[in-house]
This record gives C-alpha cells, structure tokens and sequence, in this order.
C-alpha cells in the first residue's frame, strides 16, 4: 500500500472514531421539508464562511464536517467566494473521507454578475466539492434593486443558473440576501426559485407594537419577503441567526433564544457557524430539544434586541462581506 492511500485511510478511520462523541444513540435531529423541492433537512445547518475556515486548519476542518455529519446535521452551505475555493475545497475532502455525500444536502452560491461565468464556476465549485452534481446553487447576495435588475438582465446571471439547472450541474436554485429585504420580496416574486437564503433573527424584525419605524430604510426580511417565500412554497433557509456575533453579551441574546427565534419562523432550517467543537454540541442538543417560542415570547425578545441593534445591524450588513 503506498503511503498516500495509508494516510488517507488512516485519517479516515480516525475521522470517523471523532463522531462518537456526537452521535451515538441520542435522538436524531428533526427535519422539516425544505419547500417545495421535496428534501427533508436538518433544522441546524453548518455554514461554510469564516467561523468555519478562519478558525482551524484543514485536518480540523475535514474531521469538523465529518463530525457535524455524525451528529445528524444534513446541510452544508459554502460558497465560491468563501476563501477563494478553500471553504468548497475542504468540504470536498471531508465529504471525501466519509465516502460521499449520502444523506446530505449541499449548497453552494456564485458571487459573479458576469452571466457567462456562471458555468466555469459551478463546474469548479463541483470539482472543489467532488460532486457530479450539487444540490443547491444561490445567487449569491443580492445587494438592492440595482443589483437585481443585473441579475435579471439577458444573458446574465439568473438567465445562466437556470440553464446549469437544466443542464443538471445543481438540482435547485435559490437567492440569498443580507440587507435589502425589498430586493428580496421582488426577486421571489417575479423568479422560480426553489430555495433563498437571507438574515433571519429576533434583533433585526419590525419594531413590534410600536408605529415608529427603527430605520428609515427597508422593512425586515420577516415581514417583507419572508410571506412571499411562504406563499409560493420557497424553501426558506435562516442565515445570520447570531447577527455575526453582533449580539453577544446582551443579556437576552442566548444562543437558545437566538436558535429558537428563527426555528419557531417558517423556516426549513438555520445556518449557523460553529467556530468549535463545543458550539457544535451546543447547538445540536438545542436543536434537538427545540419546541417553538410562543409568540408573546418571540414579540418580547425581538422587542428587547430590535429596539437597541437593529439600526446598527442594518449599516452593518450592509458593508459586511463574507468571503
């Protein structure tokens, strides 16, 4: 056996003695169809931005999927932009090691408004995941109406991802968005998306039970393009739950009132970034143990956090870029 086919092997066996500790005979993650794709998900979804890459080498990345997968989580984000490639590119491998991507759901996203590079790039995120095909490809966050307009335009990126879904390069398609929750509620529904992704927690909804309006700007994506998903049967996937650690140390922003503010929206699941071994058990046994908010539960605590972040998170991600 030549060295290379050792090591490999040997990192496999050792990946795969690491899931114990989050797996074993515990209750599984719950699922919830993702729209009207069909798929069922895991509530909890890791992300592939820089909680997952800037926090560990590539050996700890590959046993991290590897473990994330052992616990019951069955989506996986990424993107083409996420450190070049390499957020893809460790994915691949740790999909790799545990010989495939059965039973997983994998979604990556093409950051260009360039229509005719929108081919080059899923055939390279697919080479980087080592996939023959993908299950989700987003466009990736749309910025405001401009930018819709591009996306929309002959020839461009929209166009082309349509034609990669035909051409089976991804099964489905979807839009993500940060900050232009108007942009969003256009593109949903004007566009055959199957999924979309976008900013989803209790710090950044409508101000609730009041008339004056936190920001002069947009609406949340709560409010705004979040019915629309629902109304059409959109899979709805949560991103930014924590608000990029935007909330710590404010006495109402757990990670179990964070969690479950979004869990209890109509979501198919809730892409989190776990910087660590221990945030990824944490919120395993939250998600295992969820039960929905009651409302008066989720008015209060977006009530508590909107009324003193919500401004400052919408300037926020409005210049935020996770690459």
């Amino acid at each position: 056996m030549d060295t290379s086919r050792r090591e490999f092997l040997q990192r496999t066996a050792a990946v795969a003695g690491l899931t114990g500790a989050l797996s074993g005979a515990e209750s599984p993650l719950p699922m919830r169809p993702l729209g009207k794709t069909g798929e069922r998900v895991s509530i909890l979804a890791c992300g592939g931005g820089q909680r997952f890459y800037q926090t560990r080498n590539d050996e700890e990345a590959v046993r991290f999927i590897v473990q994330a997968a052992g616990a019951g989580v069955t989506y996986f984000d990424t993107a083409d932009s996420y450190a070049r490639g390499r957020s893809e590119q460790l994915y691949g491998k740790a999909f790799e090691a545990r010989g495939g991507t059965r039973g997983l759901f994998v979604a990556t996203k093409v950051s260009t408004r360039d229509g005719a590079k929108v081919q080059g790039i899923i055939e390279q995120s697919l080479k980087n995941l080592k996939m023959d095909q993908v299950d989700l490809v987003h466009i990736h966050s749309l910025e405001n109406e401009d930018d819709l307009a591009r996306i929309e335009a002959t020839g461009g990126v929209l166009e082309n991802l349509l034609k990669a879904r035909e051409q089976k390069l991804t099964r489905f398609i979807g839009i993500t968005s940060h900050d232009s929750p108007a942009a969003m509620k256009l593109a949903l529904e004007r566009h055959d998306f199957d999924c979309c992704q976008m900013a989803l927690n209790a710090a950044m909804a409508d101000m609730i039970g009041t008339t004056r309006p936190v920001t002069a700007g947009d609406r949340s994506f709560e409010s705004l393009a979040l019915p629309v998903a629902r109304s059409k049967n959109i899979g709805v996937i949560a991103m930014k739950v924590f608000a990029r650690d935007g909330l710590a140390g404010q006495a109402e922003a757990t990670a179990r009132n964070l969690i479950y503010y979004a869990l209890s929206l109509p979501i198919a699941t809730a892409v989190i970034g776990h910087p660590t071994v221990e945030h990824l058990e944490q919120n395993v046994r939250l998600a295992k143990a969820f039960q929905p908010l009651p409302k008066t539960e989720m008015e209060q605590l977006a009530r508590a956090l909107s009324t003193r972040n919500k401004a400052g998170l919408i300037e926020f991600f409005r210049h935020h870029v996770d690459a």
